[in-house]
């Protein structure tokens, strides 16, 4: 199964293509490598275009480049935590997301996770102290930190979810197929009556035609996840014909994703590769055979 989701939306004053299907808030030092990082590989396993905030340098102002990514998202996911109202960071990217829900339309799903968001709606508790601790540093303007107050008090009305106990993957499962139905995807199902007739030894061809767009490609990539597994070997060319086309190296790139390919971060080598490797290593080493099958050269 593949999905493809909608890449065009109209606003009052003009069309807005989408680069990003989801963007996610959140503070790092509470769910990055937990609860944030399990939710985007479960959207991202559903082929919904997710944006992660791993790579740009921080700084005491939000990027500009941040800020674009968002107005170029379809769908915001707020993932509020104990101290996400202690990131100025985070409060500006709230900010230009309830900016986008409000003059394009963007859709934002908030979640709760072990915070309650009254608390966020009148800050209280652990939110409180981080605006007390702004208004008593002078370092942010008036202006700016009502602004905060009004994108949490805002955020924290919107529908969402809450999560202080339960199966964290029973509730991202819930979240990633409610995010997927609100972004209208559109999903590739190959019948399960489809058969190959795997059994025989003969050439088996495929073809998929139609014009340009209509997604030829992403249902290619179904029928080759659903039956690859049946075959010792198997290896996935996209743009054949534009590559070849290259002159100096266009088949010779085609013919080494032909031999080596990575699977689920698992270098897979061609019988005739791994036959090689095997060999300059007995040949470098010939009297210590505890080398040879240290190469890093596997069968998978």
């Amino acid at each position: 199964m593949a999905s493809i989701c909608n890449q065009i939306a109209s606003s009052s004053t003009s069309v807005i293509r989408w680069n990003h299907d989801v963007f996610l808030s959140f503070r790092g030092q509470d769910t990055r490598y937990k609860f944030t990082d399990h939710l985007y590989a479960a959207l991202v396993n559903k082929s919904i275009r997710t944006f992660r905030d791993d790579k740009l340098k921080r700084g005491e102002e939000i990027a500009p480049e941040l800020l674009k990514v968002i107005e170029e998202s379809r769908l915001s996911i707020v993932i509020f935590s104990e101290n996400y109202a202690t990131s100025r960071w985070c409060l500006d990217e709230l900010v230009k997301i309830m900016e986008c829900r409000q003059k394009i339309r963007q859709i934002v799903v908030p979640i709760f996770y072990h915070v309650d968001p009254s608390d966020l709606r009148k800050q209280k508790g652990s939110c409180g102290k981080a605006f007390a601790s702004y208004e008593r540093h002078g370092r942010d303007s008036k202006e700016k930190i009502q602004k905060w107050r009004a994108a949490l008090t805002e955020a924290s009305n919107l529908s969402g979810w809450q999560l202080f106990e339960g199966y964290e993957s029973k509730h991202i499962k819930e979240i990633t197929e409610n995010v997927f139905k609100r972004l209208n995807c559109k999903q590739f199902v190959v019948d399960s009556n489809l058969r190959l007739h795997l059994e025989s030894n003969d050439v088996r061809i495929i073809g998929i035609y139609g014009i340009g767009g209509i997604g030829k490609t992403t249902l290619t990539k179904v029928v080759y996840n659903q039956f690859f597994y049946e075959f010792e070997h198997a290896s996935f060319l996209e743009d054949v014909s534009e590559i070849s086309k290259i002159k100096e190296r266009g088949l010779k790139d085609l013919s080494d994703k032909c031999l080596i390919t990575i699977l689920e971060n698992r270098i897979n080598m061609h019988d005739l590769v791994q036959q090689m490797g095997w060999q300059i290593v007995r040949e470098k080493f010939p009297n210590e055979p505890s080398k040879w099958s240290d190469y890093g050269i596997r069968r998978y």
